[in-house]
């Protein structure tokens, strides 16, 4: 359905409600601060078509209550154009978005309460923002989507699986089955078309510090990978691919046994990218720095560029 102001909702969902914009320099005015919502929009759009870059990211942050003065401390250090978050854990009535406006950044989010939680984080406000997989019934938070300057992001948090004989590993393989379908359809609608997020899936064994102990283990199954490569196989191209990278590069490490001191970690974290956007994306990497961070989250941004 279409709400108020042409945001696209489901229904019982006040989209509306969760957007806000900012300026791009905290404590300036903004240009488009006396238009209204629609004009602002199109005003801001016409000024992102004289970007000729985009820089995306995406960080599971683990609670952002926890984790929001390092959220605060990336922005200002990297100052992405949009920076997709997963695993919030909080209701959205708690949502920071004071903080994060007087950042310079705009927010549209789905969250709720211990569990789950995504957000989109960006310099100019979101239009068309849709929360969770339309036609899916999924009580937990996990999906958000908006246009972002003329990209179509797409937020995703996606079950962890827990293990091979649970009830949670079966909702994991419906999920993404229920995930690859509606993206080949989203892909078909928007040829500039990126997804970020906590994938919870290693794709390959490069992509797992000891592929021997994690063979036939949830993140690193079989179905788990036949799943994601069934995404690549729509067009998609895993940024982080398109370019020789090192060895042993990982996202996500286990807090026990110093697993990140060891570098006992997993890329679990992706940005895929629709074939117009591979195509003019120039560079992809993880930032290792915030995971050396006292109390950091577990897992590492990752972060693309992208000529626009």
């Amino acid at each position: 359905m279409r709400g108020k102001d042409g945001i696209r909702a489901r229904a019982g969902i006040n989209l509306a409600a969760r957007i806000n914009w900012a300026p791009p320099v905290a404590g300036a005015r903004s240009a488009n601060a006396d238009l209204d919502f629609p004009q602002a929009i199109n005003t801001i759009n016409r000024q992102y078509k004289e970007i000729k870059r985009m820089r995306i990211a995406s960080w599971n942050v683990n609670s952002l209550k926890v984790r929001l003065p390092q959220v605060l401390d990336w922005l200002a250090k990297h100052q992405p154009d949009a920076l997709c978050l997963q695993e919030l854990k909080l209701e959205d009535a708690n949502f920071p978005r004071t903080e994060l406006q007087a950042a310079g950044y705009a927010a549209a989010f789905s969250g709720q309460k211990t569990y789950n939680g995504v957000a989109i984080l960006s310099r100019v406000p979101a239009a068309n923002v849709l929360c969770g997989i339309p036609a899916y019934e999924d009580p937990q938070r996990r999906v958000i989507s908006a246009d972002i300057g003329g990209v179509r992001l797409v937020c995703a948090y996606v079950p962890n699986g827990q293990s091979l004989d649970s009830d949670k590993y079966r909702y994991k393989l419906d999920w993404l089955a229920a995930f690859g379908a509606w993206l080949e359809r989203e892909l078909a609608v928007h040829p500039r078309l990126a997804v970020l997020g906590d994938f919870n899936i290693a794709p390959e064994d490069r992509d797992v510090h000891d592929p021997k102990a994690w063979a036939g283990q949830v993140l690193a199954s079989p179905p788990e990978r036949a799943a994601f490569h069934r995404l690549i196989a729509l067009g998609f191209k895993d940024s982080f691919r398109l370019f020789e990278q090192a060895e042993h590069a990982y996202t996500w490490w286990d807090y026990r046994m110093n697993g990140f001191k060891r570098n006992l970690g997993l890329r679990i974290d992706h940005i895929l990218l629709s074939p117009g956007l591979a195509a003019n994306c120039s560079a992809c990497s993880i930032d290792l720095e915030p995971r050396r961070n006292e109390r950091p989250s577990d897992h590492a941004p990752v972060v693309a560029e992208i000529a626009v």
